[in-house]
């Protein structure tokens, strides 16, 4: 698909390529939005044969039987799928798939699927949100810092809503809305190539995104955009563990610490970031893949390719709704009844290392929704060329929030066999709620101390 605008933004990327930094949006450019293009900067009309329906405000419908913080339903459940891609009939689709999804269906031709529904446009966010953004458009940049290029000037909004290039367009993604101060009870599993399913995690969490707080500004905001503290209550081996984290844009002055239950002790970590695997996952998961991709831009050269359709996950309210997590496990991936694909254009971004760096995986491309700026998909490839990893997201309609915020993920381990799931609320009572803001010492060595337990 070409449009006018993926025309610009193609120029736009082969100029990043001579000059990383760019300036923010001209007037003329962020008037489109809310007009030609959403509040968040995606194209607000369909496409040509209609498979990708107009922007019409998004889904805030709340279901009368939910209550906050409770077991979310699935809005959609009486949709039925439009098609199903199977190995057999892969060619016919594979122009809209991510290679990560291709190679899948060549592991296991006999088991992985994906079932392509209605495409339904229901990302949504606060109107203060899309105040923000809009305002972000004109005075938000991209400056170079001891961590890479980070954004200057933005607030409360989607940084670049019209990205200039690949570093804009990733930190739209890290940036993206999904709440403010939250709640959370869930499960990380990780399954083996044998098709052992262990829970590494039964984790009760804590997460605000100061970023977001909605009274304040470019002026007040230092930095720490995400903070997030995490005790294990399971399995039993790990029980009492803690990792706090305050991540800021600038990644140097980013902090971790954890507490160790064996040794009654918090320590802080020396190197949170990139390649480097998160406690918060039992190791499994390195850093810079929790949510797809997470963390410091300095690692890579960022290049924004352009904008094409493809099938992504999307609205897998159904995930969440299932009764129990092991509902959801095929033996080599996700069971393919639960997860909704659904037909969406999306911002392609290539990663490459960056000279002078290092990095287990030196190159990768992500799949941004362009709705919401989340990266749906991902792909990292080995320094030997082989695909190494395929990396995806499980979001959700959130209509009390609003938004179509990414609830779970993971990723398929194509050199192993082993495949990983984080954030999964599935069975329980408790899941992604929305709360009051929290005291600033919650996010604290301290308070993981004064709650340490053996």
């Amino acid at each position: 698909m070409t449009t006018q605008f993926t025309l610009k933004a193609l120029c736009f990327a082969l100029l990043a390529v001579a000059a990383p930094l760019a300036v923010a949006s001209t007037a003329e450019q962020a008037a489109t939005l809310g007009k030609t293009l959403t509040p968040f900067g995606a194209e607000k009309a369909g496409n040509a044969d209609g498979s990708i329906p107009a922007w019409d405000g998004g889904y805030t419908k709340v279901d009368p039987a939910y209550k906050p913080g409770g077991k979310r339903s699935d809005p959609f459940a009486a949709d039925k799928p439009l098609f199903s891609i199977t190995a057999q009939n892969l060619a016919q689709y594979a122009d809209k798939l991510s290679d990560g999804a291709k190679e899948m269906f060549k592991r296991f031709p006999d088991s992985y699927r994906i079932d392509v529904y209605p495409t339904r446009r229901t990302a949504a966010a606060p109107q203060w949100v899309y105040d923000n953004t809009l305002q972000n458009a004109t005075r938000a940049k991209l400056v170079d810092s001891s961590a890479g290029p980070v954004p200057q000037g933005a607030y409360g909004g989607i940084p670049f809503p019209i990205p200039q290039n690949g570093a804009e367009a990733m930190w739209n993604h890290v940036l993206n809305w999904r709440g403010t101060s939250l709640s959370m009870h869930f499960r990380h599993y990780l399954m083996t190539a044998d098709g052992s399913q262990v829970m590494t995690t039964d984790g009760q969490a804590i997460q605000e995104m100061p970023y977001y707080y909605p009274d304040g500004s470019p002026e007040k905001f230092e930095g720490d955009y995400w903070l997030f503290r995490l005790l294990n209550v399971g399995p039993p081996i790990r029980a009492g563990e803690q990792i706090m984290g305050r991540t800021n844009i600038n990644g140097d002055k980013s902090q971790a610490h954890v507490y160790l239950a064996g040794q009654r002790r918090v320590r802080k970590l020396p190197n949170a970031c990139c390649d480097t695997p998160t406690p918060a996952t039992a190791g499994v998961m390195s850093f810079d893949e929790l949510s797809v991709f997470q963390g410091r831009m300095d690692r890579f050269n960022w290049k924004l390719v352009g904008k094409q359709e493809m099938y992504i996950p999307y609205n897998t309210n159904k995930v969440q709704a299932a009764a129990k997590p092991e509902d959801l496990f095929a033996k080599h991936h996700m069971n393919p009844d639960y997860v909704r694909w659904e037909l969406h254009r999306v911002w392609v971004v290539e990663a490459n290392l960056a000279p002078g760096k290092r990095h287990q995986l030196p190159k990768g491309r992500y799949y941004l929704d362009e709705d919401t700026w989340q990266a749906m998909l991902g792909d990292r490839w080995a320094a030997n060329g082989q695909l190494a990893k395929t990396l995806w997201s499980l979001p959700a309609v959130l209509p009390d929030l609003p938004a179509q915020a990414s609830l779970s993920a993971g990723f398929y381990d194509l050199t192993s066999g082993a495949w990983f799931v984080q954030n999964l609320y599935t069975g329980k009572d408790s899941q992604y709620g929305m709360v009051d803001r929290y005291k600033a010492s919650e996010f604290s060595p301290a308070a993981m101390a004064g709650r340490g337990v053996r």
